[in-house]
C-alpha cells in the first residue's frame, strides 16, 4: 500500500513537471527540436496525471517514462562532459530526469 502510495505521489510530481517545464521551452523562443521536446514531454505528463486512476494497467506507460527519462539523461550528461551543452545543464535538466527515473524504476508495480 505505501509502495502504491508513494507510486502515485511521484507519478503526480513527474507529471507536472514535465508540464511545468513546457511554458519556459516556448517562451524562451528556443531552437524548434526543444520546443518539440517539450511538446512530447508535455504529453507524457498528462498521459502520466491520467493514468493515476489505475497503476497495474499503466505499467508499460511508467516503465516507458522511466527509461526514456534515464536515456536522456544519459545522453545529456555525456554531452555536458564533450561541452556541447554547458555543464549548468547536469543540475537543471540531467538530475531531474535521472531522479524522476530512479523513483519510478524503484517504485513500479509488480
Amino acid at each position: 500500500m505505501r509502495r502504491e502510495r508513494a507510486l502515485k505521489i511521484v507519478r503526480v510530481l513527474a507529471g507536472l513537471l514535465f508540464l511545468a517545464g513546457v511554458y519556459p521551452l516556448w517562451r524562451l523562443q528556443l531552437d524548434p527540436s526543444e520546443q518539440m521536446l517539450g511538446g512530447v514531454y508535455a504529453a507524457l505528463g498528462v498521459f502520466l496525471l491520467l493514468a493515476l486512476r489505475n497503476l497495474s494497467a499503466n505499467r508499460s506507460l511508467i516503465a516507458f517514462t522511466a527509461w526514456s527519462s534515464l536515456v536522456h539523461a544519459a545522453i545529456m550528461a555525456v554531452q555536458a562532459f564533450h561541452n556541447v551543452i554547458p555543464r549548468a545543464d547536469l543540475l537543471h535538466a540531467v538530475l531531474p530526469l535521472a531522479i524522476v527515473g530512479l523513483a519510478l524504476i524503484a517504485l513500479a508495480p509488480a
